[in-house]
């Protein structure tokens, strides 16, 4: 019976980690919360054998995955704005590439 109640809290959370107005930092920390908490319920299933020691497990381990998956979001640089020119000879301003980054250019 736990199996199942694990199973559909597993699949309701992958629903909602699948919503499309999420920034990627709460992608991230959504997904880290999912992996997180079903390992944390396995691991406190294999140490305690019982109900409780899954559920503090499955708890403890969906924060932490949450904590590390938020702080693992890579940080946006600041809308860097570049001049290019196309093949017509037009200039115009964009945001700039991973080329300018990384000083290719």
């Amino acid at each position: 019976m736990m199996i199942k109640k694990v199973f559909v809290a597993v699949l309701m959370t992958a629903a909602l980690a699948g919503c499309e107005t999420q920034t990627e930092g709460q992608q991230r920390a959504t997904t880290g919360a999912l992996i997180g908490g079903a390992g944390g319920a396995l691991v406190g299933q294999a140490i305690g054998g019982n109900t409780k020691s899954t559920v503090i497990g499955a708890a403890s381990g969906a924060l932490l995955g949450a904590v590390v998956g938020s702080a693992t979001t890579p940080q946006r640089r600041g809308e860097q704005l570049c001049r290019y020119r196309d093949r017509y000879g037009q200039i115009y301003t964009a945001p700039c590439d991973d080329r300018y980054y990384n000083g290719n250019y």
